[in-house]
C-alpha cells in the first residue's frame, strides 16, 4: 500500500527552525516529483515547495523562499523540508504529496504534520 508519513512537526518560537521529514513507501520514490504543501486554518491549502523526481529542480513559494529547502534521498526514500525564521504565518499543517513524474494523475498525499509558530 502506497504512503506518506510526515514527522518533525511541532511548537516552535518565531524565528527558530524545524525540519520536517516524509518517509514513502509502497511506490517506486525516484520517479516521483515531490512536495510539501500547507494548510492553516480558514485558508486554502498551498504550495510550499517542490523537487524534481531526480532532485536536480527546485521551486518554492514566493512566502518561504530563501528560508526553506527542500531535498531527498532517493536511497531512503524521503523527502524534508528545512525551515527557518519561522514566524506565526508559517503556522499550517504541512502536508507531503508525491505525484508521477510522468503519469501526473497518479498521486499520493501524507496526512500532514502541524507546524505550530507561537512565543
Amino acid at each position: 500500500q502506497e504512503m506518506l508519513v510526515e514527522s518533525g512537526g511541532g511548537l516552535v518560537q518565531p524565528g527558530g527552525s524545524l525540519r520536517l521529514s516524509c518517509a514513502a513507501s509502497g511506490f517506486v520514490f525516484s520517479v516521483y516529483d515531490m512536495s510539501w504543501y500547507r494548510q492553516a486554518p480558514g485558508k486554502e491549502r498551498e504550495l510550499v515547495a517542490s523537487i524534481s523526481s531526480a532532485g536536480n529542480s527546485t521551486n518554492y513559494a514566493d512566502s518561504v523562499k530563501g528560508r526553506f529547502t527542500i531535498s531527498r534521498d532517493n536511497t531512503k526514500d524521503t523527502v524534508a523540508l528545512q525551515m527557518n525564521s519561522l514566524s506565526s504565518e508559517d503556522t499550517a499543517v504541512y502536508y507531503c504529496k508525491g505525484r508521477h513524474f510522468v503519469h501526473f494523475t497518479i498521486e499520493y498525499w501524507g496526512r500532514g504534520t502541524q507546524v505550530t509558530v507561537s512565543s
